[in-house]
């Protein structure tokens, strides 16, 4: 099914996550929180919502970045810019980065470019991408004589009640649910299972199944991939921890289709992310 179909403004926040967290890795990011529930107060005394809030440190410097989220059709102007400034200086977070599905204004990057603050499209990849290419993407190919040493969190069932399961094919699989509590609001599928995959590593079980029950009283599970609604009164994980530690010659390509492509406008750097979560930079001669 067309990643397209499932992509929302919460499933852009929790990409947007995906992707900085994934980059920045290897130079020190790490996620401060996202979300609707990740607010800073600022020295106001006003309380402000980032959609995603990083830290950086380098040697013994820590800055933190404000990433605001625009998932609609209109483009970003130099009022959605002046606001996320106005964000920085009342709360001190050291950088911003304004994401957008649909570009950005003149006014909008020349104000962003004034203030120093990133200016990144983030949108799905179209036909007029690829150029003559393929929809898919050469990762690479490996040669490899590895020993294989790994331990990860695996979710092996999903029980929604009366005998109903969750079958999942990948990890975006998971951003196809939202779960609707009894008070209206709205919490992603995904939330729980990180919650989830953080006690089976916390009680770290590598010889037993362990079992996560979520009481959800007079809720219901939204699929948005097909739009149908089913009552939900609670979410059971069962799972443990897995380890693999094996000799092994691999050799095999690689090959992904491309969901979306990101542009980051002042540093001129573009990144292709497959359906699947990987991330590809191309350089300039692959453009």
């Amino acid at each position: 099914m067309p990643r397209a179909n499932t992509l929302d403004w919460k499933t852009y926040e929790s990409i947007t996550k995906y992707i900085y967290e994934t980059l920045g890795k290897q130079s020190g990011v790490t996620i401060k929180g996202y979300g609707n529930n990740c607010k800073v107060v600022g020295k106001s005394g006003l309380c402000h919502q980032i959609d995603v809030h990083t830290s950086h440190t380098e040697g013994n410097n820590t800055y933190e970045t404000a990433i605001e989220c625009k998932f609609r059709k209109e483009k970003v102007n130099k009022d959605v810019v002046m606001k996320l400034f106005a964000i920085l200086e009342d709360t001190g977070i050291s950088k911003g980065i304004i994401i957008s599905k649909s570009g950005f204004t003149r006014d909008g990057i020349q104000y962003a470019k004034h203030k120093n603050i990133g200016i990144v499209n983030l949108r799905e990849y179209e036909e007029k991408d690829l150029k003559g290419n393929s929809h898919q993407i050469d990762i690479a190919t490996l040669d490899l004589n590895i020993k294989i040493n790994s331990t990860r969190p695996e979710i092996t069932s999903i029980d929604i009640g009366d005998n109903r399961k969750i079958e999942i094919k990948d990890e975006f699989d998971y951003f196809a649910y939202i779960v609707m509590l009894k008070n209206g609001n709205r919490v992603s599928f995904y939330d729980y299972v990180n919650d989830f995959r953080k006690e089976i590593n916390r009680k770290n079980y590598k010889t037993k199944p362990l079992t996560g029950k979520y009481k959800i009283l007079g809720g219901k599970l939204l699929n948005r991939q097909t739009g149908e609604k089913v009552d939900l009164d609670e979410i059971i994980f069962t799972g443990q921890l897995t380890e693999s530690d094996d000799n092994r010659n691999l050799k095999y390509t690689i090959i992904d289709k491309v969901w979306l492509l990101m542009k980051s406008i002042f540093e001129e750097r573009t990144f292709s992310l497959s359906e699947n979560g990987i991330i590809i930079e191309h350089k300039k001669k692959d453009l």
